[in-house]
């Protein structure tokens, strides 16, 4: 159902392909928007438990966009330096493809953690427990991933083999 990379040796090990997601603090996620016309937009996200979630309020485009339609693509570029006398850039992307949906009771509470963790792990345990308790505006959506490739550019596929 997925195509395959044409460009298989740029193709990123699962390992280095999940490290990204790690590694990043956003991405772009594409759906199916108003009258068919795609709708990307940036957001922040934690990969967890093999998801992507994110959060956002409970009613706007996105929740439009894939109550309609579930499946999206969400893109991440962790690296993208322009080589100029290369004519070039030595980039490493991930994209993915799956399902959105609303989470309920503890997956809302575990992706909320997730977020919470990832972008405020410095603060006090009590007060991020606290923020997750009384936030009651925010519906938190998990991405069901159905297929994930990372890629890289070719120089720096090689640059690992020196």
């Amino acid at each position: 159902m997925f195509r395959k990379m044409i460009r298989a040796r740029q193709l990123l090990s699962m390992d280095d392909t999940i490290a990204v997601l790690n590694r990043c603090t956003n991405g772009v996620l594409a759906c199916s928007g108003d009258a068919d016309y795609p709708y990307a937009v940036p957001l922040s996200y934690v990969y967890y438990d093999h998801k992507i979630y994110f959060h956002c309020a409970k009613s706007g485009h996105k929740i439009d966009a894939f109550t309609k339609n579930p499946k999206v693509s969400f893109a991440v570029v962790d690296q993208d330096t322009i080589v100029s006398e290369e004519y070039t850039s030595y980039f490493r992307s991930v994209i993915l493809f799956g399902k959105a949906r609303i989470t309920e009771g503890d997956e809302w509470f575990r992706g909320f953690e997730a977020l919470v963790e990832k972008y405020s792990g410095d603060r006090p345990s009590d007060e991020k427990e606290k923020e997750i308790t009384d936030c009651k505006r925010s519906h938190i959506i998990a991405i069901d991933i159905e297929h994930l490739t990372g890629k890289e550019a070719k120089e720096l596929v090689k640059a690992k083999k020196k």
